[in-house]
């Protein structure tokens, strides 16, 4: 016995030495896999930047800032003229109007899901919202050519330009006449694709507050809208924006859907009911029969568009960094 405990003893160290190297090289190996992957994706938005650069280096050469300051698209003319006005508007306003419709009908249902709903009631609604998500571009563009936009040109936009008609300001912005393909279509089907993306994570994030502070605010007699604003809100706004960031992500880059029913036209008209087009329509519907110049021009946009997400992404960023610190002072 004593022979066989001190084999084993001696046995020990030499054991744990070749475990403890094991761990270590287990350890490496995540280490540099975990590294590679980061720096892979360092590398891929490297060389899609550059790659943007090197193919709208002739535009950005030809026009230079008045690229950004010209409303008239015309790459037939001699000499081609390209101006990145009019799609950068209607990116800019399709967004806005898509989120100012979307942002308060997601977050509404997000709070109806966790705070009102029948619990019969949640499980099917929130696989609707699911499903909303995951619906081709394509199909929510053809449903907007198809039928969306017949009953907004015959129902609700003739309904608007009544209403506002002589109206300073509202008179021009619901001006007519209605059109099957305009701005507003395609903001309306842009707040239908990004409010899954709203309501997903407002859920996800309404469900992490703590029940304790909720029954407090019951118990001092608040009610269900109080707790909301004054309980729910407040703790999650964090999450929240982070969902709307996403989703205005989503709504600027948006292609096949908005390029349906959009119309694009490069004019620049003061109602939402015209026409219009965007960064990404315009690339899609022009960039099969295009070479030289007019090539580079709708590189340009997608760099401009590019540009455009990030801003918007890095605004985001430093807000929810700003929250971030007042909430922990």
């Amino acid at each position: 016995m004593a022979v066989q405990g001190d084999v084993m003893e001696a046995a020990g160290p030499y054991d744990r030495a070749k475990a403890l190297s094991a761990f270590k090289l287990g350890d490496i190996t995540f280490y540099w896999i975990t590294r590679a992957s980061a720096i892979s994706v360092l590398l891929i938005l490297g060389g899609i930047i550059i790659s943007l650069i090197i193919g709208a280096w002739p535009a950005l050469k030809e026009y230079g800032f008045a690229f950004l300051t010209t409303q008239r698209w015309a790459p037939s003319a001699d000499p081609p003229v390209l101006g990145a006005l009019g799609p950068v508007y209607g990116t800019l306003i399709t967004s806005f109007i898509a989120m100012l419709i979307a942002i308060p009908v997601g977050i509404g249902i997000a709070v109806f899901l966790t705070e009102l709903c029948p619990q019969w009631a949640r499980r099917p609604i929130g696989i609707a919202v699911e499903l909303l998500a995951g619906i081709p571009s394509i199909i929510y563009g053809m449903w907007g050519f198809f039928v969306l936009g017949p009953f907004l040109a015959n129902t609700f936009q003739p309904f608007m330009i009544r209403i506002f008609d002589g109206v300073p300001i509202l008179g021009t912005i619901f001006a007519g006449p209605p059109s099957y393909l305009s701005l507003f279509n395609a903001s309306l089907i842009l707040a239908i694709m990004v409010l899954p993306f709203i309501t997903a994570i407002s859920v996800d994030v309404f469900k992490t507050v703590p029940a304790v502070l909720k029954e407090a605010a019951y118990g001092v007699g608040c009610t269900t809208w109080e707790v909301v604003k004054n309980v729910v809100i407040p703790y999650t706004r964090v999450g929240v924006i982070g969902g709307v960031m996403l989703a205005l992500g989503r709504a600027l880059g948006e292609t096949m859907a908005v390029t349906f029913i959009i119309g694009n036209s490069f004019r620049i008209q003061g109602s939402i009911f015209a026409p219009g087009t965007t960064i990404s329509a315009a690339i899609a519907s022009e960039f099969a029969e295009s070479d030289g110049l007019h090539q580079s021009g709708l590189i340009l946009l997608g760099l401009l568009l590019f540009v455009l997400t990030f801003i918007v992404l890095a605004c985001a960023r430093l807000m929810l960094m700003r929250l971030e610190t007042k909430a922990g002072k």
